[in-house]
């Protein structure tokens, strides 16, 4: 074991053992009422944002082995929050996420590694609509206390390209008015199950 791998896992076991967790695997599952995940674009010059709503999300993390991880995330993509009935609609709609067809988007991932003391990377893939890609999902991720019970806050901020994953048919495939960066960041906390 290097001195990096032991500092990291005594940084990451101190807290756990101060609060009383037991220092092993563990699943968890996301606590909705405190997370948070949103998306951020461009149409023209006037920035947007929406609220994935209906998010599922089991993690499966060792504090002692924490490249050791099993992430499961699903979106159900019709349950987006906007500010616009009409552009919720667009949204919705077969040239962008087609909810009809594609009801939801997915993450997997079973592989992390260490990047900083709370800095991990999971190695995973996404699935929108039709398009499974390989993905590196960079996360931060810090052990607390949630209305009395040992939860994980993890936040996390990337950006996708709507294209690759086809969500941009016909008009909104050009770029020049939706450009095809889209930033996700996520602010979820998890309980252990």
């Amino acid at each position: 074991m290097t001195m990096r791998t032991f500092l990291n896992r005594t940084v990451l076991a101190l807290p756990l053992l101060l609060i009383g967790l037991p220092i092993q695997a563990a699943d968890w599952v996301i606590d909705p009422g405190n997370s948070l995940v949103t998306f951020r674009y461009a149409y023209g010059t006037d920035p947007y944002e929406g609220r994935f709503t209906n998010v599922q999300a089991t993690f499966d993390i060792d504090p002692m082995s924490p490249t050791s991880c099993e992430f499961n995330v699903t979106i159900n993509i019709a349950d987006i929050d906007v500010d616009s009935p009409e552009v919720l609609d667009y949204l919705l709609d077969y040239e962008l996420f087609d909810v009809d067809s594609w009801p939801t988007a997915t993450f997997k991932a079973e592989k992390c590694r260490l990047t900083g003391v709370t800095s991990f990377e999971a190695e995973g893939i996404l699935t929108i609509r039709d398009q499974t890609l390989p993905l590196t999902f960079p996360f931060d991720l810090s052990i607390e206390t949630c209305d009395g019970s040992v939860c994980f806050n993890l936040t996390s901020e990337v950006v996708l390209q709507r294209l690759d994953y086809g969500v941009g048919q016909g008009y909104w495939a050009n770029t020049s008015e939706v450009p095809n960066d889209v930033t996700v960041t996520v602010d979820v906390y998890a309980v252990q199950e």
